[in-house]
């Protein structure tokens, strides 16, 4: 019998697809049964006995008891090793979802498709599909141990998830491990800091987007976007170079980048809002903040910032003329560390009491930018809420 702990989109996934496994989740108060015949138990009723095999959601925490009474822990990927075309597994800290969604743009016509954490889990991709394109989390890799790529892209690696992986080294490691069970023939590009790190695939490191261009043979003044994108389409290029010796400048400049990340718009006065709510991260307003380094920002910023440091984030912010708006349940702590390099900071506490001052002071030589370095699940549903009231209410 199979056990899936939690219930998300993955896990829903594959009880649909098996039907008639055992399902725990902390939301589960009493024992009852879904739709496909699968039974939905409170986590007091798991037991290794009657079960021979556990496969957690991706984000279902290590600590939980759960995970640590498993004896069969195996991640989604590695259920699915077996049935997995060629793969391209795209990881790091900003910038997955994106260049997996430019890869897949470039590789479409050859077949490809994409899953994972990009939104489509693997027990609803055609294995018949010549290439899987897998935007990767920690936390799958976290728990994946045979699956292993042809391809690997990693992006650079930012502090991220520590309150998840407990520090800093042990998410950057969930990030390599993929490296340790590459065989020979496949190929992993990674940042230039990894480039003695132990595996059997070939190597191409990189210290910027510019010298990735440059070892890949790409003319950089072709590619059309700016940082921090531009990282992403060189990257996103690679695959089509490496496996078919293919570069079509037109098609990647042919890709529109998803709402929500560094996304542009004015109101009916004329003045620039930018929804980033997807900087769920420091280094995610690090990059925002260094495109728009010569405005005047009205920033917008917190949530929850999982446990990680806000101090390189201030750090950058000393020399830019930044005014900042604290939301979310770090604003206290935003404050604090606003005040130690003498920046101007209101404490908000909630977006809906942030947008009426910004209105107050946005002119048209000023920007407003919501790029929170935080999650949103303290004060919303999701990244894309957030920033859906962003727009709302700056157009109002």
């Amino acid at each position: 019998m199979i056990s899936l702990f939690g219930y998300g989109k993955t896990t829903k996934a594959i009880a649909k697809k098996l039907q008639n496994c055992l399902i725990f989740d902390d939301n589960f108060k009493e024992e009852s049964v879904d739709e496909y015949g699968n039974r939905l138990l409170p986590p007091a009723k798991f037991s290794t006995c009657k079960s021979t095999m556990q496969i957690p959601s991706p984000g279902f925490p290590p600590q939980h008891e759960l995970v640590k009474n498993a004896n069969n822990l195996v991640s989604e990927y590695d259920f699915f090793h077996e049935d997995m075309p060629f793969s391209i597994w795209i990881s790091g800290t900003n910038g997955k979802t994106t260049t997996t969604q430019m890869a897949t743009h470039l590789l479409k016509q050859k077949g490809a498709i994409s899953g994972g954490n990009i939104g489509t889990p693997l027990a609803e991709l055609d294995k018949n599909a010549p290439i899987w394109i897998l935007e990767s989390s920690s936390f799958t890799l976290h728990y994946t141990k045979k699956a292993t790529p042809g391809l690997y892209l990693l992006l650079p690696i930012k502090p991220d998830h520590i309150s998840w992986h407990q520090s800093f080294e042990e998410y950057e490691k969930a990030k390599l491990t993929p490296l340790d069970r590459m065989k020979e023939g496949s190929v992993v590009i990674i940042p230039k800091e990894y480039e003695n790190y132990p595996t059997n695939a070939k190597k191409i490191t990189y210290t910027d987007e510019y010298d990735l261009a440059k070892t890949l043979g790409i003319d950089i003044k072709k590619v059309e976007f700016k940082s921090p994108f531009l990282m992403d389409a060189i990257l996103a290029m690679a695959p089509s170079l490496i496996i078919y010796d293919e570069i079509d400048y037109a098609k990647i400049n042919s890709f529109k980048t998803d709402i929500h990340k560094l996304e542009e718009f004015t109101d009916n006065k004329g003045r620039i809002w930018v929804d980033d709510t997807k900087g769920t991260n420091v280094d995610a307003t690090i990059e925002a903040l260094k495109r728009y380094k010569d405005e005047k920002i009205l920033l917008i910023l917190g949530g929850d910032d999982k446990g990680v440091s806000l101090d390189p984030l201030f750090e950058i912010m000393k020399p830019l003329h930044v005014k900042i708006f604290a939301i979310g349940s770090n604003t206290d702590k935003i404050v604090n560390l606003a005040n130690k390099i003498n920046k101007e900071v209101i404490a908000c506490y909630e977006l809906k009491d942030a947008m009426p001052l910004i209105h107050k002071e946005h002119t048209n030589k000023t920007l407003a930018l919501l790029s929170p370095a935080a999650a949103s699940l303290d004060q919303f549903s999701s990244y894309a809420q957030r920033g859906e009231l962003f727009k709302k209410l700056a157009l109002l």
